[in-house]
This record gives C-alpha cells, sequence and structure tokens, in this order.
C-alpha cells in the first residue's frame, strides 16, 4: 500500500502524470472514483468531438449537390448518433486501461481523500475503506459543469454539458446558456442536426476570449446556419414548470421571455476541490482553485495539484503538460517552466476556431507597434476544392523585431493547424522565417504563409 506517486484522478492531467512516473522508475498508482479517462474522455473532449462528427457527416449528406453528386435524403436516429459518441469514449476509456497494466500501474477505484502524513484514504463502491501512502501525492481531481444560483441543473430541463452528451430523444428547440467552446460545439450540433437554437452571451461577443474579428466572423457564420444568437443579454430567472422551459433574459431593450423545451447552461466549470480533504491536510486554496508554485507544489510538502483545480487555462492539454512538469520535477530532471502564453486554444464548432498567443487587442494594450495579415479561405485553391471556403487566417507580429505575437484561425480544419504556430513561437521564428518556408501545395495550411506574407506587403495571392 506504499508508493513513490499516488494520482488522484484519471483524466488527461491524472492518466498522463501517471504513465509519466511510471516511465522515471516511480512505484505509481491512479485512483478513479468513477470512469478511466475521467471528464474529458467520458463526458467531454472526445464524445462532443463524435457528435460533432456525426453532425458534419450530416451536413456533407445533404449538401450532396454542392459536391456533383446526387442528392440524397439524409435522416438519423437520434439514439444511434449519442450511442456512437458514447461508443467512442467508452473504447477510449479501455485504452487507458489499456495503458494503466502496459505501465504496471495500479488501478484503483473508489473516492479519495487526502490526510495528513501523506496518505490517502478511498472509500470503494461497498463502502469500505482503504489507507494509501505515497511519497508524493499528486491531486488532478478536474472540474464538473458550474452551476449558477439563477439556473439551477434539474438534469432533465436545465442540464449540464453531462446530459446534452446522453439525451435519450432530440429536443425540437434549446437555449444555450454561454458562448464559449462547450455552448458553441453543442450549439452547433444540435442545430445541425435539426434544433432550433439560441445562444444566449452576457459578453459583447461569443466566445469572448478570442480575437474579436474571429468572434463576429463566427457569430456571423453561426447566424447564417440558422442559430439565434443574442449577446449582452443574461438569463435572469428560469421557469420549469410547464412542458418546457421559460428564461427570462435581461438584453439592452428589456426583459423578454424565450421559450424551448431543454435550457443548457454552459456558463463555465467549477473544480472538483470539496471533500477532497484539502482543509483537513492545510493546504491553501483562493477562489476555488488550489495554490501552487511554478512546479505544482502545493503549500503542504509532499502535496501536489494540476489541471483544473488550479489557476491556470483550463485545458486538457495543460493539465497533461502540467502533470508531465511536476513528475519530472519530483525525479530531479532538468524542466523548463510551461508558458502559459503559448497556449493553444481550440473550438470545434463548424467553421472551427483556434488560437495561440495575443490577440491584436492584447498586443495593442501591451504596447507593441504591430503588423497584421490576413488571408481569406476563400482565396485558398485546397479550401475552395474542399467546399469550405468560410474562414481566414490572421496573424500579428512585433513590427521591431518580427515576433510572432500572436496567430488566430478560423476555418475548416484549422484545429488541426495551430500547433505550426506553437512551435513556431516556441521557437522564436519570425515572420520572415515563416514567409520563407515553403509550405505544400495544396493545402490550407498555405494561408499561414500567406497571412504572414500579407503582414510584410508580400502575399501572392491576394
Amino acid at each position: 500500500m506504499n508508493y513513490d506517486i499516488i494520482v488522484i484522478g484519471s483524466g488527461p492531467g491524472g492518466y498522463v502524470t501517471a504513465i509519466r512516473a511510471a516511465q522515471l522508475g516511480f512505484k505509481t498508482a491512479i485512483i478513479e472514483k468513477e470512469s478511466l479517462g475521467g471528464i474529458c474522455l467520458n463526458w467531454g473532449c472526445i464524445p462532443t468531438k463524435a457528435l460533432l462528427k456525426s453532425a458534419q457527416v450530416f451536413h456533407y449528406i445533404n449538401h450532396a449537390e454542392d459536391y456533383g453528386l446526387n442528392k440524397v435524403e439524409g435522416s438519423f436516429e437520434f439514439p444511434n448518433v449519442i450511442q456512437r459518441s458514447r461508443g467512442v469514449a467508452n473504447k477510449m476509456s479501455k485504452g487507458i486501461e489499456f495503458l494503466m497494466k502496459k505501465n504496471k500501474i495500479d488501478v484503483i477505484l473508489g473516492t479519495a481523500k487526502i490526510q495528513k502524513g501523506k496518505k490517502v484514504s478511498v472509500t470503494d463502491k461497498d463502502g469500505k475503506s482503504t489507507e494509501y501512502t505515497g511519497t508524493h501525492i499528486i491531486i488532478a481531481t478536474g472540474a464538473r459543469s458550474r452551476e449558477l444560483p439563477n439556473l439551477p441543473q434539474d438534469g432533465k430541463k436545465v442540464i449540464g454539458y453531462r446530459q446534452a452528451l446522453s439525451l435519450l430523444e432530440q429536443p425540437k428547440s434549446m437555449i444555450v446558456v454561454g458562448s464559449g467552446a462547450i455552448g458553441v460545439e453543442f450549439a452547433d450540433f444540435y442545430n445541425t442536426m435539426g434544433t432550433k437554437v439560441t445562444v444566449v452571451e452576457f459578453m459583447p461577443n461569443i466566445v469572448p476570449v478570442e480575437d474579436e474579428e474571429i468572434s463576429k466572423h463566427l457569430e456571423k457564420s453561426l447566424k447564417k446556419s440558422g442559430i439565434e444568437i443574442m449577446t449582452n443579454a443574461s438569463v435572469e430567472s428560469v421557469d420549469t414548470t410547464g412542458e418546457g422551459v421559460k428564461a427570462n433574459v435581461k438584453t439592452a431593450k428589456g426583459n423578454i421571455t424565450l421559450e424551448a423545451d431543454i435550457l443548457l447552461s454552459a456558463v463555465g466549470i467549477a473544480a472538483n476541490i470539496e471533500n477532497i480533504g484539502l482543509e483537513e491536510v492545510g493546504i491553501q486554496t483562493d477562489k476555488g482553485r488550489v495554490l501552487v508554485n511554478e512546479w505544482y507544489e502545493t503549500s503542504v510538502p509532499g502535496y501536489y495539484a494540476i489541471g483544473d483545480i488550479i489557476p491556470t487555462q483550463a485545458l486538457a492539454h495543460v493539465a497533461s503538460a502540467e502533470g508531465i512538469t511536476c513528475v519530472e520535477k519530483i525525479k530531479g530532471m532538468h524542466v523548463e517552466k510551461i508558458d502559459y502564453g503559448n497556449i493553444p486554444g481550440c473550438t470545434y464548432c463548424h467553421p472551427e476556431v483556434a488560437s495561440v498567443g495575443l490577440t491584436e487587442k492584447q498586443a495593442k494594450e501591451k504596447g507593441y507597434e504591430i503588423k497584421v495579415g490576413k488571408f481569406p479561405l476563400s482565396a485558398s485553391g485546397k479550401a475552395t476544392a474542399n467546399g469550405n471556403t468560410d474562414g481566414f487566417i490572421k496573424v500579428i507580429f512585433d513590427a521591431k523585431y518580427g515576433e510572432w505575437l500572436g496567430c488566430h484561425m478560423i476555418g475548416e480544419g484549422v484545429t488541426d493547424m495551430v500547433a505550426e504556430a506553437v512551435v513556431a513561437r516556441k521557437l522564436e521564428t519570425t515572420g520572415h522565417e515563416i514567409i520563407k518556408s515553403i509550405h505544400p501545395h495544396p493545402t490550407v495550411s498555405e494561408a499561414i504563409m500567406e497571412a504572414a506574407a500579407a503582414a510584410y506587403g508580400e502575399v501572392i495571392h491576394i
């Protein structure tokens, strides 16, 4: 029952941490109260992308004539779409089981609670409690759907992302509150499948963390697809006493009432830090997050925290990187601190959105003199051949030194392209170096080179 490293939580932060620890020779255990892979794999990243792929295929079928094919009548059984998504998630979860066995990591199923003296008590489904000790205890308990006081989730009419992934029947209408990645992705999926969707966003722009030009273009695209979008608006209260749900929405022009079958609350996440022993051990928290230093050590030696429970970007790839950094530092390796200014963000709606670095507004606020280049996908041969020309690539460079300050993309497949900008920024690549790096033709990735060329007045194809 004694381990070098005990990891609590098996999401993309926890299971990656455990594997890296085992690779480094640590005797490792991982504790999970539900399913290996955590929320991301079972109820988040992976199953949502499966749903969005089904929606994309359905869209292609209904637009076959656009590709010179005979018109087909697209139809579907909604439970089958949900079932495929669940199947994808289950397959991935089994893959994590294999990786645990391959790396000789002990999997402990149950609810964990940390204790003083580097101990963890685990209660299994039968109520039996077992105590484990670890030289290093890494907490990676993740997060859940955030609930607002005026939007209590009943799991039926007012739901979170988990229920949105497993509805037995497709709603005829849906209100989505919040237009971050979760809200926009579900709005896109349900709209494509035929649900009447209204998005309510408190901020002036949807996907508010993105560059303003990207946000405005996405809003235009989603509206064109049939989604109603209300910005500068907030849901004040909901009434679920009738057959569906009535939402009282405050707008600049006054309050209005929206009616729908279901309301999806997508207003962010809340960290899972309750009832895991933080207070008893004396680990410091602030504003619902665990406080850590640059190597993810908490205020109590021997206890660490990574992922959504600490005040960094709540993204799967961030949690994984934090876990690897944490255990490599424990091992005594030479480790670089994570550069949180070079973390890519992706939203998998249609068109997709991907970005890294500073927005144009942020660059100006920081005092940079900038060069901005944009290249529309309508000028891309590959995007035109694909039949997906909606979107553009935007790049921002420091005018003085050529530093790549930010890259913002909207269009089909851009979530697979943004890594070029991440790596280039990591290597301190300049705008001219991007222009002189030959990109393959025809590809959509050429648009990155063309956007860089546009920033310096050298663009060829527009």
